[in-house]
């Protein structure tokens, strides 16, 4: 899908690929600009007239003319009368700020949004619920196509279905085999695989071992915000309890994510990068080489692909996590709002069909959230040029089978910014204590979440 910084966290995510350039490409409070208050430039359903429907996204979804599976240009041929634009933005943090804005105000909202799914449990809540075009009942989409679990995570306690399952995020490490080879590790990925099978404290190991013939202006791993997400995604428990209420502070998975990722930074494992900033410099690292490994759910390698660019084609590869676990995914939800909320809903219902999830992932590698496509040979079978061999449909669908969805409360999204952004980054980039960095988000959850 999509990443971002909350996922996917595009992420898929994302939260997603490699970054959009969609027929409208904004920043700022003007990427959830909707039809609402524009210019008047369609003329709406009722006069026969052309119908312009925004998509409003963070990260990659794929869909687009340029780098995507060119889905709007398909749609927009079918369906004469549409005219499909893109407002994207990276960061899924700012995005869903800016969104949760606009849905108080109920104006300057896409006909479509995209949801990721660190805050679909928000949406789905009390608050947000009759914000949404019921797309079980609207738009002819086939709920039944999807992963049950994807269905479960959109449905509000009525029984509405807000959003439609486009990505997951399965798990892998993508590494790049050049800077392997000169650290004296294996570069063949089954073996790659075994130096952290089954446990994430191995994969600090390699890392230590990497770190003894690092190549100069190296680091092992790109992040250890990056090492928290991918920790965290593995586990169990994350920020929420059986019942859905938040409890990260008593969280066996937060912990050992959190120590994980601070043990990498103390251990001067990462480049110290935050990933997705806005400066652009995470982005370049790819390009330059600067770190040998990055978590990779499945709608990393388009960012791989497109930062790393051409000239670094055939150097990366991947290899199995050390632990299974779903980092990411999304839904497109369709606003109340709107001014053709019909003729959204049926865009949202086609673009996540499984034949549309097919053409994405041939594209950009974003696995579906369809359970036939899942299991189709088009995915299972399937590689990706710029990995060269690597079965990448088949890495990430075993990587899927091993998802065991947990616990969402509505607040994750959040908490995990907090988490990462100014916790576990300001001891990577500032060296701040760990003891005081913890304190600092236990502050800014008290501060911050009404709960």
């Amino acid at each position: 899908m999509h990443t971002s910084s909350s996922r996917r966290g595009r992420g898929r995510r994302t939260a997603g690929n490699a970054l959009v350039t969609a027929v409208a490409l904004v920043t700022g409070t003007a990427l959830l600009a909707g039809c609402a208050g524009d210019d008047g430039a369609d003329t709406g359903a009722a006069d026969g007239g052309q119908i312009r429907l925004r998509i409003g996204t963070f990260g990659s979804f794929g869909y687009d003319n340029a780098t995507g599976a060119k889905l709007y240009a398909e749609y927009e041929k079918s369906h004469p009368r549409i005219k499909i634009e893109e407002s994207n933005v990276a960061d899924g943090q700012k995005y869903w700020d800016t969104l949760k804005l606009r849905l108080s105000r109920d104006s300057g909202l896409a006909d479509i949004q995209a949801l990721e799914v660190g805050y679909i449990a928000e949406a789905t809540g009390p608050a947000m619920a009759g914000k949404w075009v019921d797309l079980g009942t609207t738009g002819g989409a086939d709920l039944g196509a999807f992963l049950d679990w994807k269905v479960k995570q959109a449905t509000t306690a009525d029984g509405k279905v807000i959003g439609l399952g486009t990505d997951i995020g399965p798990m892998a490490i993508c590494y790049n085999k050049d800077l392997f080879a000169q650290a004296k590790l294996p570069t063949e990925r089954s073996e790659v695989a075994k130096l952290w099978e089954g446990d994430w404290a191995k994969f600090l190991s390699a890392g230590e071992t990497y770190k003894k013939n690092a190549p100069a202006g190296t680091a092992f791993h790109d992040s250890a915000s990056g090492l928290f997400n991918a920790v965290i995604s593995s586990e169990p428990v994350q920020y929420a309890n059986a019942k859905g209420e938040l409890d990260y502070e008593n969280s066996p998975g937060v912990k050992k994510a959190w120590d994980t990722a601070v043990a990498a930074a103390k251990g001067e494992l990462t480049a110290k990068l935050r990933q997705f900033d806005e400066k652009g410099t995470w982005n370049a690292a790819f390009k330059n080489s600067r770190f040998a490994t990055v978590a990779c759910p499945s709608w990393m390698t388009g960012i791989i692909k497109e930062q790393a660019g051409p000239e670094n084609q055939g150097k990366w590869d991947i290899a199995a996590p050390p632990v299974a676990g779903n980092w990411g995914g999304a839904f497109l939800a369709v606003p109340k709002s709107g001014k053709h909320t019909k003729e959204a809903a049926e865009l949202a219902a086609w673009l996540t069909a499984p034949a549309q999830h097919a053409k994405v992932f041939a594209v950009n590698g974003n696995i579906p959230s369809s359970k036939n496509t899942l299991a189709s040979p088009v995915v299972q079978e399937a590689k990706l040029p710029y990995f060269g061999d690597t079965p990448v449909g088949r890495i990430y669908s075993r990587a899927a089978a091993g998802i065991t969805p947990a616990p969402i409360s509505r607040w994750d999204g959040q908490v995990k910014t907090f988490l990462t952004d100014n916790g576990i980054l300001d001891i990577e980039q500032r060296g701040t204590d760990p003891a005081k960095a913890w304190e600092n988000v236990r502050k800014l959850v008290h501060d911050k979440i009404d709960r």
